[in-house]
Formats: structure tokens, C-alpha cells, sequence
């Protein structure tokens, strides 16, 4: 595994990669991006704050995982989220936990479970923007899981995608140069898991509102992650239980911006806005612990990154022409 607690300090020069080009390449792909309505630049907005509460998480859990177990963090992260489901329940009743697919929601809750685990444990081992970096390929995994569960066809365009963004992987994790860890192998594990429950969350999206997958997801896991955690407990002093509620709250905050953002925006046009955690957790990284990510990481995120924002392009012009063939427009349909 890579040392990442040793990390040289960087060149007195500006190199070709690192925060500020890849920041700017962002802005401009966004503003590249047509807005479709007024809300889009709320849901960028959202997005960003999204991808901040994200980096403040996963920056805590690897401070606090130094004296507590990632499973036991893990459990109190769902716990304390449902803290931020309060508002909701205060506007809206009980009306979100009304559902006709349980059973599919305790398998979504159960999978998921499983990729947090993985994920809070690699979090705790390998270097956190790299462990970002890798984790950037979910999407990549839903595009090819979508063909064996939804019948969805991919068109080479995609499929080109999905062979760039694997190269970007082997970019970052560089074997046969540098050793594998059992942390990268965490986070690519969760990543497909994550991918599957992205599948699941699809299927349910056809008969339940993103209110309630969102609910039941953190109502159902808090008590699944309690079982490993009651493992490996230890009890946290008061310091500690702070960081995790904050975590938690954190967490919950995240998700529930992230699905407004998709709502009030296009995945196409908010996507790009998410790759700015990558930028976010390297500054975090380096204040905390030092970390300073080296360049195969840089490249290979942006080439995981540009991959999984193409495929959510491509995925957004094959559903305006499906609209548009709908409407007897003469249109040539797209399958990539």
C-alpha cells in the first residue's frame, strides 16, 4: 500500500495537473452545460454544499477512526442522519414511509450497509483522495449492470467510456508499480455494490418518491450496521460522540441535498459540480494529515470523473431523443 503519511512535498512550480487547472476545466464544462430551467443554478448550488458535507465526513471518519472502529462510526452515521430527516416528517407526516416495495427497500438497505462498511474501512487505510478518486466509478458500474437488469442498450460511445474510465483505475492504482491495498480493494468493492443499489433505486423510482427511498434507507440501515458494530464496540467519550453526531447530521445532509439537487436539476448539468470533491477532500487531506496526492492519482481521477460525466451526457441526449421519437419527431435514436 501506498505511503501516504510520508508524502513528498510538492514542487515549487505549477504543475499541469492538481486543484487549480482541474477547477477551472470544471467551470467550464458547467458553463458549457445549457441550464433548463430557473432552478439549475440552485441545484449546482445544492450540489456543492453536497459535495462539502461529503468531504467533512469523510474527513471525520478518518479522525475519529484512529480510536473507533469504522463500523461502529459507520452505524452512528445512519443514526444520527435521521436527525436530518426531521424536517421532512414535520412537513409531510408520515406520507414518506408509506411504500408498496418494503421488501426491495430492506435488500437496498442491506446491500448498502455492506458498501459503507467497506467504504469507512478504506476510508481508515488507503489515502482519502485517492479513495474519492476510486470512488467515482459507481456510475460506470451501473451503465453495464443496467444492461443485465433494465434490458438498457449501450452504444459503443459508451462502452468506449466504460474501457477510459477502467484505464483511469488502473491509472490511480498503478499495479505491478505500486502495491494494492486492501484499501483500494475496499473502495472499488463498494463502488460496484454502490452501483447495484443505484440499479435497485431505479426500479424503485417507478412506483416511490425520492423522499421515501431516501427515509427508509437510513431508518432500515441504522439498525442493520448496530449487528457489526455491537462487534467492536467501544464507548465513545464525549468529544468523540460529537464528532460522530456531526458526522452523522453531516451525512444526512449530504444525501438530502444531493437528491434536491438531482430534482430541481438534470444529472448532465449538476454532475460536474460533484467533482469538485475531489479538489475539496485534497485541501482537507493536506491540512489534517499532511497528504499530498501525487499526479497518477490527479490524472486517473480526472479520467474516472470525465468518463462517468460522459456516460451521464450520452445517457441524457439517448432520453431527449426517446422524448422526442415519443412526440413523433423523425428522429434517428441514439443507443450510446
Amino acid at each position: 500500500m501506498k505511503n501516504f503519511e510520508t508524502a513528498a512535498v510538492a514542487p515549487s512550480t505549477s504543475p499541469p495537473y492538481g486543484p487549480v487547472p482541474l477547477l477551472k476545466a470544471i467551470l467550464m464544462l458547467t458553463s458549457q452545460t445549457s441550464l433548463p430551467n430557473p432552478n439549475a443554478l440552485k441545484g449546482i448550488t445544492i450540489m456543492l454544499g453536497s459535495g462539502v458535507c461529503i468531504s467533512v465526513m469523510h474527513l471525520l471518519v478518518r479522525y475519529v477512526s484512529s480510536d473507533i472502529h469504522p463500523f461502529e462510526i459507520a452505524f452512528f452515521r445512519n443514526l444520527f442522519a435521521i436527525l436530518a430527516l426531521v424536517p421532512w416528517f414535520i412537513k409531510l407526516g408520515w406520507t414518506p414511509l408509506r411504500t408498496n416495495r418494503p421488501g426491495l427497500l430492506l435488500w437496498r438497505a442491506i446491500l448498502n450497509s455492506g458498501c459503507m462498511l467497506s467504504f469507512f474501512m478504506a476510508l481508515s487505510l488507503a489515502p482519502l483522495v485517492e479513495v474519492t478518486a476510486l470512488g467515482f466509478t459507481a456510475p460506470i458500474y451501473v451503465t453495464i449492470l443496467a444492461i443485465f437488469f433494465l434490458g438498457e442498450r449501450v452504444g459503443l460511445q459508451r462502452w468506449g467510456a466504460i474501457i477510459i474510465g477502467f484505464v483511469g483505475v488502473l491509472v490511480v492504482l498503478r499495479p505491478g508499480f505500486e502495491t494494492i491495498g486492501l484499501g483500494q480493494l475496499l473502495v472499488l468493492f463498494s463502488a460496484f455494490g454502490w452501483g447495484v443499489c443505484l440499479i435497485i433505486v431505479k426500479i424503485l423510482g417507478r412506483t416511490e418518491t425520492s423522499v421515501t427511498i431516501t427515509a427508509y434507507m437510513s431508518i432500515m440501515m441504522a439498525p442493520i450496521l448496530l449487528v457489526p458494530a455491537i462487534y467492536v464496540w467501544s464507548w465513545p467519550t464525549w468529544e468523540q460522540f460529537a464528532l460522530l453526531l456531526i458526522l452523522g447530521i453531516l451525512g444526512g445532509l449530504a444525501q438530502m441535498g444531493m437528491a434536491e439537487a438531482l430534482r430541481l436539476a438534470p444529472t448532465h448539468v449538476v454532475m460536474p459540480v460533484d467533482f469538485t470533491r475531489l479538489l475539496i477532500i485534497s485541501i482537507l487531506a493536506y491540512l489534517a494529515f499532511g497528504e499530498v496526492p501525487d499526479v497518477y492519482v490527479w490524472l486517473g481521477g480526472v479520467i474516472i470523473f470525465g468518463s462517468t460525466a460522459f456516460i451521464s451526457y450520452r445517457e441524457h441526449v439517448k432520453s431527449q431523443q426517446e422524448s422526442n421519437s415519443a412526440q413523433e419527431l423523425p428522429k434517428t435514436p441514439v443507443h450510446g
